[in-house]
């Protein structure tokens, strides 16, 4: 059912796979939709998607490791849709190395999106959210944080992310914010195409490997992920705050 007030979401990543099925969901409850990425022409798809629910959107190209970047981008959304009253910090990068191979840069580079990134948007952002009394800020974590071989930085900044989130929860509290993270399992997206491309092997044969552990015996879809945010972005949520769920068919240990 749409929301009976129109509120504005930002949706960071949301050129496509999670992002972008995100952004969709959050039109079809009755949000307006702002879909940052790195390329304001990726964002097309997605944006169209939202207006075909009637719905406003806009394509904003953003570096949310960038502090300049993600005030501009704001200060964007702001001006053509509204201020912000929902945050999806989605933005993320992947890739697969050993400790005795993963450079300062690459370790850096990722923690600067997953990390920094969600540190800059949310600041950028919430004090719209405590000057309306209301606000969500969703963050995407992964089943990596409880560990991941071979991707130290990656599990690393999802581990941190969750801290990040349950910090955030009490802070904001207060005034009207919750703040939540959902932590997708195996999902089928390009970032996951993209880890068995690096790895060498077929997608298919990635995928068998990993729904093996996989509960419910499939695994997940950009969809997936997308219910669950919808369900921390609704304002029947209103008790729920500074929880991490787990979207990955089953227990993760």
């Amino acid at each position: 059912m749409p929301q009976t007030v129109e509120r504005v979401a930002i949706v960071t990543g949301g050129a496509r796979g999670i992002g972008a099925a995100t952004a969709l969901r959050l039109a079809q409850d009755g949000y307006h939709v702002a879909v940052l990425d790195l390329d304001e022409r990726d964002c097309d798809e997605t944006v169209h998607s939202v207006r075909d629910v009637d719905r406003r959107s806009v394509a904003i190209a953003a570096d949310v490791s960038d502090e300049v970047s993600v005030t501009e981008a704001v200060e964007r959304v702001t001006a053509e849709l509204g201020p912000p009253a929902i945050l999806i910090n989605n933005a993320g990068v992947l890739h697969s190395s050993p400790l005795s191979l993963l450079s300062s840069g690459d370790w850096q580079r990722l923690i600067d999106v997953h990390l920094t990134g969600a540190f800059l948007m949310t600041r950028a952002v919430h004090s719209y959210m405590v000057e309306a009394g209301w606000g969500r800020i969703i963050t995407l974590s992964s089943t990596a944080a409880v560990g991941d071989r071979s991707r130290l930085h990656y599990a690393s900044a999802k581990a941190g992310l969750q801290g990040f989130t349950k910090a955030l929860a009490l802070e904001l509290g207060p005034h009207g914010i919750t703040v939540n993270c959902v932590a997708p399992g195996f999902t089928v997206t390009q970032m996951t195409r993209g880890v068995a491309d690096g790895l060498g092997v077929a997608f298919d044969e990635l995928a068998a490997e990993r729904v093996k552990s996989i509960a419910v015996g499939r695994a997940g879809t950009p969809q997936d992920i997308a219910h669950a945010i919808s369900f921390f972005a609704d304002e029947r949520s209103d008790f729920v705050s500074g929880q991490v769920l787990y979207v990955a068919g089953g227990p993760v240990v």
